[in-house]
């Protein structure tokens, strides 16, 4: 599907990014807008008591990530537009399907893919806690100190034009672009949607030693700041917990 997108509309950049912009609008404000109506329009008691925290946000306050989403779903489309554009003129690496290889390379590629991308994004935004320059980037994004699901990428323009350019792998080195934006949508924004979800689930619960669950990233927006870098990391909490940042592990040592 990527790779007949990029050859139907690949020619012309701004035409490829019109269509992502559409795709991005209508994807990613739908599993936000279904997440929020679950758990933030008229929850049940049994919803409700799994609530990080156990306030609501203002109405304004999730008006406000509605409106930050939409900007930038424009801005975060622009890197992956020019990835197919680059793969429909023949300058990149992109293949979609099998490629002629083996099962074994593909299992592989991914494995590598989630780990060496979740590393980035980590490392990224825990510079943003730890540089100055890179927090005034950042810190719009904690207004959210209780966030929905609409704040997943309720940031500023550097931040989403950074995030996205593991998006041009594919110019460096082989990439099936349906894998590359499989992870995108499904792992970094869905699973993005329940980081924000203000709501820790039965399982993974906070106490998961391998990911990061919606607690983690609660405490994150209610805690972290400029020079106090707190569970940064996205999905696999081992960054975090190298850089002594796993404020949960902190909580439970203390009692």
């Amino acid at each position: 599907m990527i790779c007949e997108a990029a050859s139907m509309f690949g020619n012309n950049l701004f035409s490829m990014w019109l269509v992502l912009t559409f795709l991005g609008l209508t994807s990613c404000l739908g599993m936000s807008s279904l997440t929020f109506a679950k758990l933030y329009w008229n929850p049940s008691y049994d919803v409700w008591r799994f609530k990080c925290n156990p306030k609501f946000p203002k109405p304004e306050h999730v008006r406000t990530e509605i409106l930050l989403t939409i900007k930038c779903i424009s801005l975060s489309t622009m890197l992956p537009a020019l990835s197919l554009y680059l793969a429909a003129q023949g300058k990149s690496q992109a293949f979609c399907g099998w490629g002629g290889r083996s099962v074994g390379w593909h299992l592989g590629s991914l494995a590598a893919l989630i780990i060496s991308i979740d590393f980035f994004e980590w490392g990224y935004h825990y510079l943003g806690h730890q540089v100055p320059a890179m927090w005034k980037q950042h810190k719009s994004h904690h207004k959210f100190y209780n966030p929905t699901p609409f704040s997943v990428i309720a940031d500023e323009a550097v931040d989403q034009l950074v995030r996205t350019m593991p998006m041009l792998l594919s110019v460096i080195m082989p990439i099936n672009m349906d894998v590359l934006f499989g992870l995108f949508a499904v792992m970094f924004y869905a699973y993005g949607v329940y980081l924000h979800s203000g709501y820790e689930l039965a399982w993974p619960d906070a106490h998961h030693p391998i990911i990061n669950t919606s607690f983690q990233h609660y405490l994150h927006h209610a805690e972290g700041a400029v020079g106090k870098p707190r569970h940064t990391g996205f999905f696999i909490k081992l960054w975090d917990q190298l850089a002594d940042g796993d404020s949960t592990a902190h909580m439970l040592k203390s009692g």
